[in-house]
């Protein structure tokens, strides 16, 4: 019997992002070939002509498991009735602007949209947070979203964990899928911890760890962390524009994961709300790594954690303490 359609709601879908992202899901990439799907696309009324060709171009592409495209600019028509959440939309830093006047811009989109899922959304609606500040933004969201679980409130540092995952299968000269475990702590942005100390690449002769395979301490605990650190401002450099493609691709990953499932003894990193879990301050939406089965993920618990490590998943945790802040500063 074929399956009823879930509905998956893009915000900024006329951006660069939505428009690489709404082709992925027509296609079956995040909820697999048998899965039809209704597309809702929601922008800004200055995007509208832009949405509308969108939409065409979605419907000149006939793809089978599209079984419909709601384009708009009204906030409440685009989240109602949704299963899934993918909240593209935000406002940049431009040039010139300080922290508090883009935090201000974000706290009021996101309050305004958290509101219409909250009222309008299909129960148990999933949500990943792509705009930056993106944990900040979900954080946010989840305070005008109250019926919706904290578990279900999440943003994407899976593009963070590709990147990593890529690194190390260059600097290997190994298949990126045999490539598993990395870590993504806290923020995405650059403060994030990118941490292979529990990574392994598949080998004939079985698991190898990551950094007996690197041996390249100085490496891995420099370069190899600010280039992930950094990837997104060297994309900007050489593309005159942000990474699009990868972020997609990374959307459609981490929702595939947490509503089909990890593979066993693999994990994946994931902006999750906090419950104290390695000392992190309970209360902040921080990465960390994951196991996902039956539409819910959980914590990896019991990771040794060095010296090295502890500092770093600190400072993040701090950027973020300082970001809710000034969040919170933003609402009175």
């Amino acid at each position: 019997m074929a399956k009823e359609p879930v509905r998956i709601l893009v915000t900024g879908a006329a951006g660069q992002i939505g428009y690489a992202l709404v082709p992925m899901i027509a296609r079956g990439v995040v909820l697999g070939a048998d899965q039809p799907v209704i597309l809702h696309m929601l922008d800004i009324p200055p995007a509208a002509d832009a949405l509308n060709g969108v939409k065409m171009e979605l419907v000149d592409a006939a793809f089978p498991l599209l079984k419909g495209v709601i384009a708009t600019t009204d906030v409440v028509e685009a989240c109602t009735g949704v299963n899934i959440a993918i909240m593209v939309g935000g406002f940049p830093r431009k040039e010139g602007m300080e922290r508090k006047d883009v935090m201000s811009k974000n706290v009021s989109i996101y309050k305004s949209q958290a509101s219409a899922l909250e009222k309008h959304a299909a129960a148990n609606c999933k949500v990943v947070v792509v705009a930056n500040p993106a944990n900040t933004n979900a954080l946010i969201l989840k305070e005008f979203a109250p019926s919706i679980p904290e578990k279900n409130i999440t943003c994407l540092t899976r593009l963070d964990h590709n990147r990593a995952l890529g690194q190390i299968s260059e600097r290997l000269n190994v298949q990126v899928c045999d490539v598993k475990n990395v870590i993504i702590w806290g923020n995405h942005s650059s403060t994030q911890y990118p941490d292979v100390s529990h990574a392994t690449v598949k080998t004939p002769s079985g698991g190898k760890p990551v950094p007996v395979l690197v041996a390249d301490d100085a490496w891995l605990k420099g370069e190899f962390i600010s280039t992930v650190q950094q990837r997104g401002a060297a994309i900007i450099k050489a593309r005159k524009l942000s990474s699009a493609l990868s972020a997609a691709s990374s959307a459609c990953d981490h929702i595939r994961d947490w509503v089909l499932g990890t593979p066993e003894g693999t994990w994946v990193s994931m902006g999750v709300y906090s419950d104290g879990s390695y000392n992190v301050p309970a209360g902040l939406i921080y990465s960390f790594p994951v196991t996902c089965r039956n539409g819910e993920w959980k914590i990896v618990q019991g990771l040794s954690i060095d010296e090295f490590s502890r500092k770093k998943l600190d400072l993040t945790a701090e950027e973020l303490t300082e970001e809710k802040a000034l969040a919170y500063s933003c609402l009175s």
